[in-house]
């Protein structure tokens, strides 16, 4: 499972859940409410290289393509 961040210039950090927000990371972060369950293969090897991934995103739905949240069905 993952913890995902958005901030205030609309940036995506993604991390292994229950890691630390990485030090190098600027601005004000906060934590999405959903599970995410699973993520892209690149965010994923980015996660699994970096122990984190950042990018800025560019539309609201965007967002909704990268993660699939848990479904509670």
């Amino acid at each position: 499972m993952f913890d995902v961040y958005l901030n205030h210039r609309r940036e995506l950090l993604v991390v292994r859940k229950g890691t630390p927000i990485h030090i190098g990371t600027r601005g004000k972060w906060r934590k999405r409410n959903k599970k995410v369950v699973s993520v892209s293969k690149e965010i994923g090897l980015a996660v699994q290289r970096q122990g984190y991934y950042v990018r800025k995103l560019t539309e609201k739905k965007a967002f909704r393509a990268l993660v699939k949240p848990l479904s509670t069905a």
